[in-house]
């Protein structure tokens, strides 16, 4: 008996979906594919959509982002770093983890940096 193995990269999720999933506005989707990113598949209707790799490329994006404090442009290099260097979609936490560990990035200051960056844009409550 053979077993069928999952295409990974066809594109089956909508925006909304991936952005559900990642716990991010579907603007932010949309800003990672205008910087290139992270470029969906599109519909003749021009809808986005998403494969599983894509899930996994964004999740690995986040963490960049949000533990490791870099902006599109850092994240641009890296996510070309690790194409450059043939490192699967299935190993980019590996490799990104090793990464922040070998920069000296501890999970204390990328706790902090999640800290930090869920903040940025969002009004202080004020009392009233």
């Amino acid at each position: 008996m053979s077993k069928k193995l999952i295409d990974t990269n066809i594109p089956i999720l909508p925006i909304g979906a991936i952005a559900q999933s990642l716990n991010v506005h579907q603007r932010t989707l949309r800003i990672w594919d205008k910087a290139g990113i992270l470029s969906p598949s599109r519909t003749d209707k021009n809808r986005r959509y998403y494969s599983l790799n894509d899930l996994e490329k964004a999740r690995a994006i986040l963490f960049l982002t949000r533990n490791l404090a870099l902006n599109l442009s850092g994240v641009k290099i890296i996510l070309a770093l690790m194409e450059k260097n043939n490192i699967g979609v299935d190993n980019y936490f590996d490799f990104l983890k090793k990464l922040a560990h070998d920069a000296d990035i501890s999970e204390q200051i990328q706790e902090n940096n999640i800290q930090k960056t869920s903040r940025k844009g969002r009004k202080k409550d004020v009392e009233s």
